[in-house]
């Protein structure tokens, strides 16, 4: 007896288990593997839409006129002319305004006003306007900043303002601002910011800055604002 149960336990051990297939009329069929979840594709970003000048002069008109004059070419020698810059530049003193990377009480506040959107209507709009002239005024700094300028300080390693601003100050688009006419007094605060510290927005322009006097800082200040 004990080896008939023997071999019957084996045998029993020895039937593979039975399939779906072959299950037995009635049993429930095991469920089938449940497919893996397809993942949705990441939204593509959306794409922001064309500065549009006309909705650019209203928000400019709203915001920024009382500071900069109606058209961009501001009569009061601390704010800076904006008429005839490049929009790239606009933008991004905008963004850093409302960021705080530069430091401006006054234009932080208005800038955290606008969007990304105002910010690029606002750039197309006055990029548009054609800048007023200005005038150098200073006849014993013009020659020093002229010099300055065109050929910077070659013993003291200070690189020629033209390199980057353009020989006519026209600035180069998406890298370096137009300077040409603007008011010596807004220059010379701004390289003065540079040089101590102040403004931090440029290491580029800390690095010049750095190396200049109040003179030198007066001089290439009155010379921009006479080229055309």
């Amino acid at each position: 007896m004990k080896l008939l149960a023997c071999l019957l336990s084996t045998a029993l051990l020895a039937v593979p288990a039975l399939s779906n297939a072959q299950a037995p009329q009635g049993a429930p069929a095991a469920a089938p593997a449940a497919a893996p979840a397809q993942q949705a594709a990441p939204a593509a970003p959306a794409k922001p839409a064309r500065p549009d000048a006309a909705r650019g002069e209203a928000k400019y008109t709203a915001v920024c006129a009382a500071c900069h004059g109606a058209d961009g070419n501001s009569g009061v020698p601390a704010n800076p002319k904006l008429a005839g810059q490049h929009p790239e530049y606009i933008v991004k003193q905008l963004q850093e305004y409302k960021s705080g990377k530069r430091a401006n009480p006054i234009m932080q506040g208005f800038a955290s006003q606008l969007s990304e959107q105002d910010m690029r209507d606002i750039a197309a709009y006055v990029a548009k306007s054609q800048a007023k002239p200005g005038f150098a005024k200073d006849k014993e700094l013009v020659a020093m900043g002229e010099r300055i300028w065109r050929g910077g300080i070659a013993d003291r390693q200070i690189a020629a303002c033209a390199g980057c601003h353009s020989p006519n100050g026209a600035g180069i688009p998406a890298q370096y601002p137009r300077l040409a006419g603007q008011h010596a007094d807004y220059t010379i605060a701004q390289l003065t910011a540079f040089r101590d510290g102040v403004r931090k927005n440029s290491v580029q322009m800390t690095q010049v800055a750095a190396k200049l006097n109040d003179r030198e800082i007066r001089a290439v200040s009155d010379y921009v604002a006479g080229l055309r």
